[in-house]
């Protein structure tokens, strides 16, 4: 049949479909139950058709996705018309009954996804689209238009589509946020389903939304489907789509659920396949991902059974600083309650890759893993022990007074992990670095943490007499410390500063100055909440109630 050269994409159609369903098909001699099904199809996409040419009328021949699918559907429906004249003729089929109920199959499927592309488009919200008057709106119309596109049409279309949304998200953190709200992240699990070039395209794309805080959560309502196809992707993809895997990975493996399921599905051997083999930039992010997955204590026992100190050890020794500082805070997570595991880090070179890598840091703030294992090595005694006689006091006496407050803190812990396990001999040694000055000046910082580790740490070396008259001398040290016991200074643990007091108790000048500052008031408190040491220094207090004239609330 023919049409007019200058009718609209619409009309086209709806002529094309209204022929199909009143006089091509009523006619057809053969596969009647095969057209009977392609009748249903060709209805419900009248009616989209109907919906184009009544409520999108202007849109849909002016918007360039919705013209190109008008001109898909037209194309589809001259095949229609064409295999329904074969299948109308009384004598046996011209092409073969095989043939032709192979082509009325793939034609019933093409309907099917158009009436898919169809509702696709109607829902993007696309064709009620008015101009964008500002960058965000167009960024908002640009991904409403490149998600619909990844939906419909050809194969090479949608590559199309994900190269430009690749570069949509990289030019912007917010464009990542926009693209997410928009529904970009279901769209994106979907086409994992890709063909190879395509899923790998997709996982980049993934990458990039799993690095913006507003992402993270849509990945995470994924759930399993979003973390087995990237556990596949770690085992065949190639070296940059492993990269981009593990990336994303580091988002999802922050919760015990998903980790879990990494365990479970041989994740971490894979993980640790691309350690020992992967390109520098998956080796870093593969390490990522297993120092996330460490902090789990029912994921370790999967690191002991694949050997994972040993390996990650190796790659401290040989990968990028990046790498190294992921290996050294994957290893601090699984020695942190687990002597076994101190005991086999140590076995396996964990103090030389310690020391070189702290000896290699180019910042601070790489320093923060580095000093939590050594904080946790410290905590049994004879690898304590080794890590004095390798020079690790003076390392932490060389971060305890830095900038970075995680870093200090850590490092304060790490001081009274030596202290509590090393013997008069160690906390002298220490005092004698010049560390209980820092020490006071950290019981008067910001937060809680801070203040409760230089507690910590002091109330190890005050052990020692030397430290006690560094600590008399600073007379910040017991006004900071009696402040600490304060109850209403919440998440910090009373019974550190409470040590700290105790070991000064012998001296009447310091209970004098306790009992000025108001730790006769605030001790009560603490002996009816039953802190540890609280009675004996209430005690202590009472040697000298003369003084007591001098409390304050």
């Amino acid at each position: 049949m023919k049409e007019s050269t200058d009718s609209d994409p619409i009309t086209i159609c709806l002529t094309l479909t209204n022929s199909l369903l009143h006089q091509e098909i009523p006619t057809v001699h053969h596969l009647k139950s095969k057209w009977s099904i392609a009748r249903l199809k060709l209805t419900s996409l009248q009616t989209h058709l109907t919906d184009f040419s009544t409520e999108y009328s202007t849109s849909s021949t002016t918007n360039p996705l919705s013209l190109h699918l008008l001109h898909s559907i037209t194309q589809t429906l001259h095949d229609a018309v064409s295999l329904s004249h074969h299948c109308q003729s009384p004598s046996d089929l011209p092409l073969g009954k095989l043939q032709t109920q192979s082509h009325l199959d793939s034609l019933i499927a093409t309907l099917h996804r158009h009436l898919n592309d169809c509702d696709v488009l109607f829902r993007s919200g696309l064709l009620l689209e008015t101009p964008a008057f500002s960058k965000r709106e167009a960024v908002r119309s640009l991904s409403r238009n490149l998600i619909a596109r990844l939906q419909i049409g050809s194969t090479d279309s949608r590559a199309a589509a994900i190269d430009s949304l690749l570069s949509l998200l990289h030019e912007d953190d917010k464009n990542v946020t926009i693209a997410v709200a928009q529904g970009v992240v279901p769209v994106l699990v979907r086409l994992l389903d890709s063909s190879s070039d395509m899923k790998e395209k997709t996982v980049a794309a993934i990458s990039r939304v799993s690095t913006v805080d507003s992402g993270k959560n849509n990945l995470l309502a994924e759930g399993l489907l979003l973390l087995n196809h990237l556990l596949r992707v770690l085992d065949s993809g190639s070296g940059l789509a492993i990269e981009k895997a593990c990336i994303a990975l580091q988002a999802l493996s922050l919760t015990r659920d998903n980790a879990r399921a990494i365990g479970s599905r041989g994740g971490i051997s894979s993980l640790l396949g691309i350690c020992q083999g992967g390109t520098p930039g998956s080796q870093a992010s593969a390490a990522a991902v297993l120092r996330n997955l460490a902090k789990f204590n029912e994921i370790r026992e999967n690191f002991a059974e694949e050997n994972a100190v040993g390996v990650l050890l190796g790659l401290a020794s040989s990968g990028t600083i990046l790498a190294q500082e992921n290996v050294i805070g994957c290893v601090a997570n699984l020695i942190s309650e687990d002597e076994g595991m101190r005991v086999l880090a140590y076995k396996e070179g964990g103090i030389e890759c310690l020391k070189n890598f702290w000896d290699s840091a180019p910042m601070i703030q790489n320093l923060e893993v580095g000093v939590e294992m050594l904080r946790y090595l410290a905590l049994t005694g004879p690898i304590g022990e080794v890590l004095v006689a390798e020079g690790f006091i003076g390392r932490v006496m060389g971060v305890l007074n830095c900038e970075v407050l995680t870093v200090r803190i850590a490092a304060a812990k790490a001081v009274y992990a030596m202290g509590l396990n090393g013997g008069n001999k160690t906390r002298k040694e220490m005092g004698e670095c010049g560390c209980v000055p820092f020490l006071i000046k950290m019981l008067d910082g910001k937060g809680a943490e801070e203040k409760e580790s230089a507690a910590m740490a002091l109330s190890v070396l005050l052990q020692h007499p030397f430290n006690r008259r560094v600590f008399r001398k600073d007379e910040r040290g017991i006004v900071s410390t009696v402040q600490l016991l304060n109850p209403s200074l919440v998440n910090l643990d009373k019974q550190y500063p409470v040590s700290v007091l105790v070991s000064l108790l012998h001296s009447k000048t310091c209970r004098k100055q306790m009992v000025a500052a108001g730790a006769g008031v605030y001790t009560q408190k603490l002996v009816e909440l039953d802190v540890p040491g609280s009675k004996k220094l209430s005690d202590g207090l009472g040697r000298g109630k003369i003084w007591g004239v001098f409390a304050r609330p």
